[in-house]
């Protein structure tokens, strides 16, 4: 009963406005007083719990995707892929999606996806016939791969609070991914069927001098989820020194390749990534508490007993967890979803034959849902304003999306195991 009350007054008290971070530290102020735990013996625990070497990839990734938006990378990659699939009817709303998931392979965040992606492409697209309600709906969904798409901080942050292998939460989550992707784009191109052709038809010859001239000044950017990736999982680095690679290699380009960066815009970064930073790892160390006197009053063990007897059904069960990361997810952020839910209910996934790692995914994709739900809807109002259009028009296609590909989506991750867990046991982390 604690445990929900203290989580009723986060959702409560974020709905009437108050910042993430005060909302965090009342429920861990309840906890204290409803379970009678010293809160001053705890902090020490939450202290140690973000002395990790792990989470200094947090404000690494973070300051890549601003050196990535800054630095003049995100527009080389966006020319690039409209030159491969940009000239038929539906290739423009397939160029935002491809190029969201290259970004999500870069920086790990939406947030930088619809600021990078969402101010290069919604103009020229409603040139090319694509309306702006519909253009910001696509933006939303297609900007959330960056948590599906290695590296992710939101992944990190799910590994860092449930102790999982970095790693085998970014593999976990390729696939939903991926598959995301391929849904969004035959979406696109049923929806766009009828649209006039409005860019010129190129011959062949043309079309390959113009991909191969992208290609080479998208070079140095697509070489860096290369580095990142391929550090990670051939063993050269760990995810925190590949963070750091990233951030080394982004600054020369931006300044040196693409000279758009400068040493002006380069503090400007800092500063915005700092900033970001500082408001997770707060989160993080209430988070940290909370799940310590969770554990200490044996709630995930209870929350498990409930569930296991109430309903003995394991499908029934994991349809229950959907519905309540989707609810959830309709009022918090991905970083809050995954800073309440993950202590309480990575257990009862373990009690019932779900991996922590495939978890990971199904959180994922259950966070496309909810942050492009009302009535918080992050990415969604972030996308309005980058599109300058009203919520309202935007929601109807933005429900299109969710329902037809966000949504399946997450089914197939909550009940195909393989779909998230084939990459892990490939790499033998399952």
């Amino acid at each position: 009963m604690g445990a929900l009350l203290a989580i009723a007054a986060v959702i409560g008290l974020m709905i009437i406005g108050v910042p993430v971070v005060y909302s965090f530290a009342a429920m861990t102020l309840i906890l204290s007083l409803v379970y009678n735990v010293d809160i001053s013996s705890l902090m020490t625990t939450g202290f140690w719990s973000i002395n990790s070497i792990i989470l200094i990839a947090l404000p690494l990734f973070v300051m890549t995707g601003y050196l990535m938006q800054a630095g003049g990378l995100a527009s080389r990659l966006v020319a690039f892929v409209e030159a491969l699939v940009g000239r038929s009817k539906s290739g423009m709303g397939s160029t935002m999606i491809i190029a969201c998931g290259m970004f999500g392979a870069i920086s790990g965040t939406a947030s930088a996806a619809v600021a990078s992606i969402g101010t290069i492409m919604i103009d020229p697209m409603e040139k090319h016939g694509y309306s702006r309600h519909y253009t910001s709906a696509l933006l939303g969904i297609s900007s959330l791969l960056g948590i599906l798409i290695p590296p992710s901080i939101t992944m990190i942050l799910y590994a860092v609070v449930t102790k999982q292998s970095v790693a085998a939460c970014f593999l976990a989550t390729i696939g939903p991914g991926i598959l995301l992707i391929i849904v969004l784009c035959l979406l696109n191109m049923y929806k766009m069927r009828n649209a006039p052709v409005t860019a010129e038809k190129l011959a062949p010859s043309e079309r390959m001098r113009q991909i191969g001239n992208t290609g080479w000044k998208a070079l140095p950017a697509l070489m860096l989820p290369v580095i990142i990736l391929g550090g990670i999982y051939g063993g050269i680095f760990t995810p925190t020194e590949a963070a750091a690679v990233a951030v080394v290699y982004s600054i020369p380009v931006g300044l040196f390749v693409y000279k758009e960066l400068d040493y002006k815009k380069l503090f400007k970064c800092l500063i915005e990534a700092a900033a970001t930073t500082g408001v997770i790892m707060i989160i993080l160390v209430f988070s940290f508490i909370s799940s310590r006197i969770f554990t200490l009053e044996r709630v995930p063990q209870e929350l498990t007993e409930m569930l296991m007897d109430t309903f003995q059904n394991k499908i029934f069960i994991l349809l229950l967890v959907n519905v309540f990361l989707i609810l959830l997810g309709m009022i918090m952020d991905d970083i809050s979803v995954i800073a309440i839910v993950s202590p309480l209910l990575a257990p009862v996934m373990e009690q019932i034959g779900v991996s922590p790692i495939q978890f990971a995914a199904i959180i994922g994709t259950s966070v496309v849902i909810g942050c492009n739900s009302p009535p918080m809807a992050p990415i969604l109002f972030m996308t309005c304003r980058v599109g300058k259009v009203g919520i309202s028009k935007v929601m109807k296609p933005a429900m299109f999306f969710m329902f037809f590909a966000a949504l399946p989506v997450m089914l197939v991750t909550t009940y195909w195991s393989p779909l998230a867990m084939f990459l892990p046991r490939l790499f033998g982390y399952a």
